[in-house]
């Protein structure tokens, strides 16, 4: 296939690497000099606008930070629906509002493009290995003819009903998700009003019915107090979709909800320890 790539970072040059070792032809877009000054340099065919990056593609995967950029290097007459050829697929990558999702299936259906609202858990260790988890909400045949291209870096992957319906599971796996890690590090907190030091808590609940990955996180780290440096801002992102989303929604965040209130995670998950609480609370709001 020929492939547009938008956000051939973090997360997105690993599966750049592993499209490529399948022999998918990829062009990156990189628009600012540096960009383009290590595309060059690692070999990748590469264009400095949306347009360019995408005209010619079968399909195009975005893997940008946020909603808005989403929107932004998508939707609109610069963006990348409105350059790509009829009959190709938009792979959307990115955790955002499932609205958004919606919004670029409309713009999609008036163009002949396909959209495949692909949310993703994992990190690029799981991109570099072939095992990312995506959830993926479009119509299945679609999904069927671009799962080659998507096993190549992910497996599972799981057909998850219509467009949006992707980023609903993503933002309720990651509620729970960081809900656990705050249980996780209260039960130090109970640890250790029982006498038990952290170290020790934290090897033993591993190996116990309380274990999660959530605790798997706290323990990886050494520590509770490392936990907001490693994951503090990327879950801060995620928690303030999910508590927009629900409210527009109108649902009831319940236990979750009250978890993610918590001193638990408002102070050690969200909250890196060099970050005023006002900030934090700005943030947050």
């Amino acid at each position: 296939m020929k492939i547009g790539f938008i956000g051939a970072g973090r997360m997105g040059r690993p599966m750049v690497d592993r499209l490529m070792a399948a022999g998918h032809s990829v062009t990156v877009l990189a628009r600012r000099p540096q960009a383009r000054a290590a595309a060059e340099a690692d070999g990748l065919t590469w264009a400095d606008t949306v347009a360019t990056t995408v005209r010619d593609a079968d399909a195009v995967f975005v893997v940008v930070l946020t909603d808005e950029q989403v929107r932004s290097v998508c939707l609109g007459p610069d963006g990348a629906i409105a350059g790509m050829r009829p009959g190709a697929t938009l792979v959307q990558h990115t955790t955002s509002d499932p609205e958004t999702a919606h919004q670029l299936a409309a713009a999609g259906s008036g163009r002949g493009i396909g959209v495949l609202d692909a949310a993703l858990s994992g990190g690029p260790h799981d991109i570099a290995a072939g095992r990312l988890t995506l959830w993926v909400g479009g119509d299945e045949a679609l999904l069927e003819r671009m799962r080659p291209a998507l096993g190549t870096y992910a497996s599972p992957i799981l057909s998850v009903g219509p467009v949006g319906n992707g980023q609903r599971v993503k933002l309720v796996n990651n509620a729970l998700f960081v809900a656990q890690v705050g249980l996780a590090i209260d039960a130090v907190r109970l640890a250790g009003s029982l006498g038990i030091e952290e170290k020790a808590i934290l090897a033993a609940l591993q190996h116990g019915s309380g274990a999660s990955r959530g605790l798997g996180v706290v323990a990886g780290g050494g520590s509770v107090d490392a936990v907001a440096g490693r994951i503090g801002d990327l879950m801060l992102k995620d928690v303030t979709v999910v508590r927009e989303v629900a409210r527009g929604a109108g649902a009831d965040l319940g236990i979750i909800g009250t978890v993610l209130a918590s001193e638990a995670v408002e102070k050690k998950v969200l909250c890196p320890p060099d970050a005023p609480e006002s900030t934090f609370a700005r943030r947050a709001q």
